[in-house]
């Protein structure tokens, strides 16, 4: 059974730019109603007035915030009465610089939203999502949750974690007939560098086969709608991917030299 927007209720993070505000505005383009969550609130005001049907519902905070967490499940829980159909855990804050000369705090951080967050707000919504029509859980992750790379430890960490949890997940919630879909883009275009933290201003980024995030947020809302279990986006996603699971010794080899060179 695939997936529909149409009529189907849905709560999308970090829903104020990039990947999930592509997002949300394709799912209310397709009918959906959703509940927008991120810390912007002049970005979510914007989706709300430019959505002429009134389908769109903003809850500005923080998702590392308990409070809120609850407040999108209140909201959401009203807005379908009781039914959720999809969940998008999106919203994520980046690192770049080596592990040991980065504070406690940094990896603390980082592993807070783009890991535990999730985690606890997927949580408290499972009871809903198993009264949805066709549920979809859909964790996006990175294809750096695949293969780890130098100078992004925090950053590949929680992206393991999430990509492991994701696996468990689905095998748990299958008998509910609620599916997770995994979607590893490369680092997209601009969004990486929009929510860094504790990074020096001199550090840089090389991103493989990176796509801009309305061409991620279609391969997103794509693979909901067939309920795949897994999606790496772009070519050079699926390079790094591949090249490591057939020879992780050579790919150790180069991304040392590069952190040697770099």
């Amino acid at each position: 059974m695939r997936w529909k927007a149409k009529d189907a209720v849905a709560v999308v993070t970090g829903a104020s730019s990039g990947i999930g505000r592509c997002l949300c505005k394709l799912l209310i383009d397709r009918g959906a109603r959703v509940v927008g969550v991120a810390r912007r609130s002049d970005r979510l005001r914007e989706l709300e007035q430019s959505d002429l049907r009134g389908h769109f519902v903003a809850v500005v905070g923080d998702i590392t915030d308990k409070s809120i967490r609850d407040q999108v499940a209140r909201v959401a829980t009203d807005l379908g009465r009781g039914q959720l159909d999809l969940l998008v855990n999106n919203a994520g804050i980046g690192a770049i610089g080596p592990f040991a000369d980065a504070s406690p705090e940094r990896l603390r951080q980082v592993m807070e939203v783009n890991f535990f967050a999730p985690a606890e707000l997927t949580r408290i919504l499972i009871p809903r999502l198993r009264q949805g029509r066709a549920p979809v859980i859909c964790n996006i992750s990175s294809v750096l949750g695949h293969r780890a790379v130098p100078n992004k430890s925090e950053y590949c960490a929680s992206k393991f974690a999430l990509h492991g949890w994701s696996d468990s997940l689905r095998a748990e919630l299958a008998a509910d007939g609620i599916q997770v879909t995994l979607v590893s883009p490369s680092t997209t275009r601009s969004e990486f560098f929009d929510s860094l933290v504790e990074t020096d201003s001199g550090q840089t980024s090389k991103s493989i086969g990176s796509w801009p995030p309305e061409r991620v947020a279609r391969t997103t809302l794509a693979s909901i709608e067939a309920r795949r279990s897994e999606v790496i986006c772009s070519l050079g996603g699926k390079a790094l991917v591949y090249a490591d699971r057939a020879s992780p010794p050579l790919m150790n080899a180069i991304l040392s030299r590069r952190s040697i060179g770099s």
